[in-house]
């Protein structure tokens, strides 16, 4: 049998007993926490733990803000049967769908509350919540803590107004970037980082294997030739503003370059420098050039046409757009996507890949991402007509141009949908990286690979949760897509030594290993047995042995020793003359 959690605040024989989350468990108890595991390693039974006992220790009521409305709705759902006093408790999930009004007597009503970031803040701003009697608060997905995000701000409020505060920061990819990494623990108050990699040996046997395909697509000739005239009249531009001292990153043109030249160009024109609009126009035309070149090359006939679109109901509210729609170029170009059937190579290979996977498992659950709306618009009507293939979009709840975003309720009615079987491919935008936790989903297509470390991890962890899974990126030849590709990459792998780094610098907590376990036992086969000594003997376990000892003898004069210098010669670590001494 497997081994179960024993506690009076849980259910039992329900949260499965892992080392490594009570090892967790005990830290997070000990004082503010950020628990980076991977995902699908447990991080939400870890927080089932945290709210159970600090409830039962401290009394109070606990919150938990997680970045979207359907994922505080998927922790409500996975709560319920996990909390042993449930009814007592009174959870609710709350967000900006209920009417404040209503708000201000739900707050009140509940020890456990699951909430947006958005809803905490604004009614704690209003004196709608007082987080005074919050005894726990958990952040899932914590990277988000940092500027004026409002999860960021939910922690600054708490910390002012609690008692005796206690956070519990949740991700699986807290960033590459140190200073990003030392902000969340700023903003969070946080005395430790508790970390695992997927090769640690106390979690390997519980991640699922994941494996990770890149397929290379050439984009047609056709692609080619309606954006090359546009590539012209991008670089013309850049090359202007390079001489204007405008455009100042080498290499090749991109997004970063053209918002620091848009910068310059405001400066500029604060300075009273007259050239500063005339570049500040043809930076926007550039700019717009370059989203409409890689919709063409990365994303397909769809997506371009939809962008246009989008563009020219938005004709009013910009004069320099209406100049940029105007020019001969760009009629062309839209008269010649109105006739043109999709023809991405791309496309092709997503729907060669949906129907093969379909066809091999009809119970199959796969998720394609895509950046842009545009884009999952046009993937939806293109899988739509595969036999045995029942595709949906999710996408944000905010509207964009002409195009209308989902409510928090369809959101989740979309995610049910697929999670029972009525969908069988979610075709979704970013909004669709975080939470969702599809224990069927087996394949993920990335439409493209994007450059951020933690976008790649988040869209990874939605598969593979709980059987093997597979994740198949696919690549434009010759495009921004092979850049973004190694740029993630790299990131990635320089993610552990930032959060490493940061926490050796952290204060801790000065408890004693496991004392905080004492009210967790483990129901094993043989019976009850604390849960500090659970931890202790797969800890055992887990450690690195050297299988032998070394016999080789040491070679004659291999090593010679050094002499240890006169009292006289000691100089400080480090001097380089007498002069620093």
């Amino acid at each position: 049998m497997k081994p179960y959690v024993v506690h009076p605040g849980l259910v039992p024989e329900v949260v499965e007993a892992r080392a490594y989350q009570l090892q967790a468990l005990d830290d997070a108890m000990a004082g503010s926490t950020l628990l980076v595991l991977p995902t699908a390693a447990g991080k939400t039974a870890i927080a089932w733990m945290a709210i159970a006992e600090r409830l039962r220790k401290v009394g109070g009521w606990a919150l938990v803000v997680s970045p979207t409305v359907a994922l505080s709705n998927q922790h409500l759902e996975s709560t319920l049967p996990v909390i042993s006093d449930i009814s007592d408790l009174n959870p609710i999930a709350l967000s900006g769908q209920q009417d404040s009004a209503k708000r201000t007597n739900l707050w009140s009503k509940s020890k456990l509350i699951f909430a947006t970031p958005q809803v905490v803040r604004n009614d704690a701003k209003n004196g709608i919540l007082s987080l005074k009697g919050c005894s726990l608060l958990v952040m899932d997905e914590a990277h988000h803590c940092t500027g004026d995000h409002a999860m960021a701000e939910v922690a600054d409020i708490y910390v002012s107004q609690a008692g005796d505060p206690l956070i519990l920061a949740t991700t699986a990819s807290p960033g590459s970037n140190r200073k990003q990494v030392e902000e969340i623990c700023r903003r969070l108050r946080i005395g430790k980082i508790h970390i695992k990699s997927p090769d640690d040996p106390m979690i390997a046997e519980y991640v699922s294997g994941l494996e990770v395909l890149e397929i290379k697509v050439e984009v047609p000739e056709e692609i080619r030739n309606l954006a090359d005239p546009l590539i012209v009249w991008r670089e013309g531009i850049v090359d202007i503003e390079r001489r204007r001292g405008r455009y100042v990153m080498p290499g090749a043109i991109s997004q970063a370059g053209l918002s620091n030249a848009m910068e310059r160009a405001q400066s500029a024109i604060q300075r009273g420098e007259k050239s500063g609009y005339m570049s500040s126009s043809q930076i926007a035309t550039a700019m717009r050039l370059h989203h409409l070149i890689n919709h063409l090359l990365c994303q397909g006939i769809g997506a371009s046409r939809q962008f246009l679109s989008r563009m020219d109901g938005e004709v009013k509210k910009s004069k320099s757009l209406r100049g940029f729609l105007r020019d001969s170029r760009i009629r062309r170009l839209s008269e010649v996507l109105s006739k043109m059937e999709e023809i991405h190579s791309k496309v092709g290979a997503a729907r060669r890949l949906v129907l093969e996977r379909i066809r091999r498992d009809p119970e199959s659950r796969i998720i394609v991402f895509a950046n842009y709306r545009d884009t999952v618009n046009a993937l939806e009507k293109a899988l739509s007509d595969l036999h045995g293939v029942r595709a949906i979009q999710f996408i944000g709840q905010s509207n964009r141009g002409d195009s209308e975003g989902l409510t928090g309720k369809q959101q989740i009615s979309r995610l049910e949908d697929f999670r029972s079987g009525g969908a069988n491919v979610l075709v979704a935008t970013s909004v669709g990286e975080e939470g969702l936790d599809i224990p069927s989903s087996d394949l993920v297509i990335f439409y493209e690979p994007v450059s951020s470390e933690i976008r790649t991890i988040q869209r990874r962890g939605r598969t593979g949760r709980r059987r093997e899974g597979e994740v198949v990126v696919l690549i434009a030849e010759g495009t921004r897509d092979e850049g973004a590709k190694d740029s993630a990459r790299r990131k990635e792998e320089f993610m552990h030594k930032s959060v490493r780094r940061v926490s050796r610098n952290l204060p801790g907590f000065g408890h004693r290993g496991l004392s905080n376990l004492s009210c967790f036992e483990v129901l094993e086969e043989s019976g009850l047995v604390p849960a500090s000594d659970f931890v202790r003997e797969h800890r055992e376990k887990s450690s690195r042995e050297f299988s032998g000892v070394d016999s080789t003898p040491m070679k004659e004069g291999a090593r010679k020793s050094r002499e240890r210098p006169a009292p006289e010669n000691f100089r400080p670590s480090g001097q380089a003359g007498l002069d620093e001494f």
